[in-house]
């Protein structure tokens, strides 16, 4: 398949009259699948409506059919056309964080949405982007957008149109190249469907800020306890992981360090992901930083470059710093543990 490429300046006055705009719009009208940034990371987009799209949104992944996808609105109106009701805390939630990085989980209007996009399931999960050209593209399409991550299942999720194409060139319809994302880590998903909301991924929007605007919240107790199956199907696979295995560690640098020397002294190549405080400290054969310790939000932005990095080395193993469970700090850690598959190693 012949793969599109479009650039386009998301801070132009009038993105609608950008042809290239239009062009993808028309692909995914025609139940082609298209790759749009997003204020978190870039979305392979697809008709949220047709079974034809979803499908080949899955084909291009290589993505497990039991995950349900995100759908991804223009206008907040267009909601009402697949949900049974928008409950308060919903609303609150809506009107305090959208166009944002919050996905919620509604009850959803039977035949309304392809069944392949929300996996059966009788819920649907919903979001509004904060970014221009996504939002364009979604109005201009006509159409609700099912649009997970647009990388190959498993793998790093894409912060620029570059990974986009390394992973899915000659897969897709289209890639939008919109710039690099901003905030680097998918959205927070919370499940509106029961009386106390109930958080399934932490994200972009943080406990803390959701705990502020509505009060009471609960962490889906897989996120506290891996034992625990994951309530959204999706949540159960490994995601984000470089090819080299990683492994987590709790302790000192010095211990990250001493790691280190015994597996160089096995021969192997070692890579560190690290932040740039610590950077220089490290003795290794790789070492790829993701922002400042005391700017998890630029951690978070840089995370998945810095996983991608190690797939142009020649590393054996990986060591991970790790960072506080607090703000974005759950969410880098969430994704972290993913990738590392639950490997970790305590001093």
């Amino acid at each position: 398949m012949n793969t599109n490429y479009w650039s386009v300046d998301k801070d132009v006055g009038n993105l609608n009259d950008y042809p290239q705009i239009a062009q993808a719009a028309d692909l995914l009208s025609k139940n082609e699948v298209v790759a749009f940034p997003t204020e978190t990371v870039y979305g392979l987009g697809g008709n949220a409506k047709s079974d034809e799209a979803v499908l080949k949104i899955f084909e291009a992944k290589g993505r497990p059919s039991d995950n349900p996808l995100i759908i991804h609105i223009g206008r907040v109106e267009h909601i009402k056309e697949f949900v049974t009701e928008i409950p308060e805390k919903a609303r609150i939630l809506m009107n305090e964080f959208w166009p944002g990085p919050l996905t919620i989980i509604l009850n959803k209007k039977e035949g309304t949405l392809s069944d392949k996009a929300t996996a059966g399931l009788s819920t649907v999960a919903v979001r509004m982007p904060d970014h221009p050209v996504a939002l364009s593209i979604i109005n201009n399409a006509g159409v609700p957008i099912a649009a997970p991550s647009a990388n190959r299942s498993g793998k790093p999720s894409p912060t620029t149109a570059k990974h986009v194409f390394e992973d899915l060139n000659e897969r897709i319809a289209g890639i939008v190249d919109g710039g690099p994302t901003g905030v680097g880590v998918e959205s927070t998903v919370i499940d509106c469907t029961e009386e106390i909301p109930v958080i399934l991924r932490p994200g972009g929007v943080t406990e803390e800020q959701i705990k502020k605007v509505i009060g009471e919240i609960h962490l889906d107790p897989s996120l506290i306890d891996e034992e625990h199956a994951p309530k959204s199907p999706g949540m159960k696979y490994t995601h984000y992981a470089p090819d080299a295995p990683l492994f987590l560690v709790e302790g000192s640098r010095e211990y990250i360090q001493q790691l280190i020397l015994e597996k160089q002294k096995e021969g192997k190549e070692v890579g560190v992901l690290t932040t740039e405080e610590n950077e220089s400290f490290y003795k290794a054969d790789f070492i790829f930083t993701c922002g400042k310790r005391q700017d998890l939000d630029s951690v978070a932005s840089s995370l998945y470059e810095a996983l991608r990095s190690f797939n142009h080395s020649n590393v054996n193993i990986i060591f991970s710093e790790v960072f506080p469970y607090e703000g974005v700090g759950q969410a880098i850690m969430n994704r972290l543990l993913k990738a590392a598959g639950h490997r970790i190693l305590s001093e």
